[in-house]
């Protein structure tokens, strides 16, 4: 599982496309509808922590989740300006460990499809179901196999944002159903004002990572969180809100836990 490095400290500006805020009040208005109004809530895979700095502003007692130390050092500078009591926790989703059980575990943008291997989503689901209160809700998204093979694989996708730029390089193996995206960065050199020269100012520095992620189906997802003891509830096309197609790109699941009493 690839942790973000160079690209945490320009992830932002690439993710300002995405709709962060109506993404939040849609998850908001989902875990209220199956019964989720506050209490403690995991964002499984937080990044810089925008989603979960969105949840904490509707009421819900964060924590957060990831295993890039660059990505939760962002996070942690958006508790500061925010001022909200948000823990955040440096950890592989694949073995993650809490104080005790949550209301309720959501993972956005893609989160899952980083476990590439099926089993280790199942073990990832295992985990949840563990640590979700009785009847807890498990709400998350995930890129789709058909995604992947048909609309991202084997495409190019540059962006210049002045400060940076990215070059997106994506290759779909069909067979392992693992997409490959090479990110080559371009981040402009900074330093403090008074040492910056006319010349320095525009040096850019270059970076490369590569990423790994596996399309999965709706049937294959449904399949593993019963494995893991999870009761799969309903799923979502995220564009449409609307029951899924086979041409679905991003799928929202809900799911509750299963096997604990109530007290």
């Amino acid at each position: 599982m690839e942790a973000y490095t160079s690209f945490a400290a320009v992830y932002d500006t690439f993710m300002d496309n995405v709709p962060y805020e109506e993404w939040g009040e849609y998850i908001h208005g989902m875990l209220c509808k199956y019964g989720v109004e506050g209490g403690l809530v995991l964002d499984l895979g937080c990044g810089t922590g925008t989603m979960t700095e969105i949840l904490a502003g509707y009421g819900y007692d964060m924590t957060g989740v990831d295993n890039s130390e660059d990505m939760l050092e962002l996070a942690m500078e958006k508790r500061i300006k925010s001022g909200y009591d948000i823990l955040y926790l440096l950890q592989d989703m694949r073995e993650f460990e809490l104080y005790g059980t949550v209301r309720a575990v959501v993972s956005v943008c893609d989160s899952v499809n980083y476990v590439t291997e099926p089993e280790e989503l199942e073990e990832v689901f295992r985990l949840v179901n563990n640590y979700l209160d009785p009847g807890g809700v498990f709400l998350f998204d995930f890129n789709t196999d058909y995604k992947y093979r048909e609309i991202m694989g084997d495409c190019t996708i540059a962006e210049d944002r002045g400060e940076c730029s990215f070059i997106w390089d994506n290759y779909y193996y069909e067979k392992e159903r693992i997409n490959e995206y090479g990110l080559t960065l371009f981040i402009q050199e900074k330093g403090p004002a008074e040492t910056q020269t006319v010349h320095r100012a525009q040096l850019y520095r270059k970076y490369k990572e590569t990423h790994y992620q596996r399309g999965y189906t709706l049937k294959e997802i449904c399949g593993l969180l019963e494995n893991a003891g999870l009761v799969f509830e309903a799923a979502y096309d995220m564009d449409t809100k609307e029951e899924p197609a086979d041409t679905a790109e991003r799928i929202c699941v809900i799911a509750r836990e299963s096997g604990k009493q109530e007290e």
